[in-house]
């Protein structure tokens, strides 16, 4: 498949199964996640995986949404050590991970998982329950598992704004 038709196919999967998902599969999404670019190649981010029982019950506590999976990846950023624009002293720590996190979730897409970038979880509550996430900004949760069989893409999935509308030519 194309990088094209990935982007294309992938959609947010909120019904997945709690399938075990192949220790293969997780290095490869693993070893993607972490050949994302950082600025100055700082890489200050961590990727938390959240797979044993007790963890998965903690990361429920901080979140409804974890669409039936077994597994989710945290995605957090720490300032400490990323790159500061010297003109501004914009820190690329959370630009960074979230790039990380879209390899994450480009790569789970590749692996035939699905997955969907979750914002809504209580970050004070996570970091309570897990405390080697304190020193962190906490970006994304994605809950992996294999698709259910009835699990479709949203109603306006495919709705995008014209290129004429996002695009603007200098």
């Amino acid at each position: 498949m194309s990088f094209f038709e990935l982007a294309k196919a992938r959609y947010s999967c909120r019904k997945l199964t709690d399938t075990a998902i192949e220790p293969e599969k997780i290095e490869r999404i693993l070893q993607a996640a972490i050949a994302a670019p950082t600025a100055k190649n700082a890489q200050s981010y961590t990727i938390w995986k959240v797979q044993s029982p007790e963890a998965f019950d903690k990361l429920k506590q901080a979140t409804p949404y974890t669409f039936g999976a077994a597994l989710a990846f945290v995605v957090g950023a720490k300032k400490e050590g990323a790159f500061d624009r010297p003109f501004d002293k914009k820190n690329f720590a959370e630009i960074d991970a979230a790039i990380v996190a879209t390899h994450l979730m480009l790569a789970i897409q590749d692996e035939g998982l699905g997955t969907t970038w979750v914002g809504w979880f209580d970050a004070p509550k996570l970091q309570e329950l897990f405390p080697e996430m304190q020193d962190y900004e906490l970006i994304a949760v994605f809950p992996v598992g294999y698709p259910a069989k009835d699990a479709k893409p949203h109603l306006r999935h495919e709705d995008r704004r014209e290129m004429s509308e996002v695009v603007v030519e200098l």
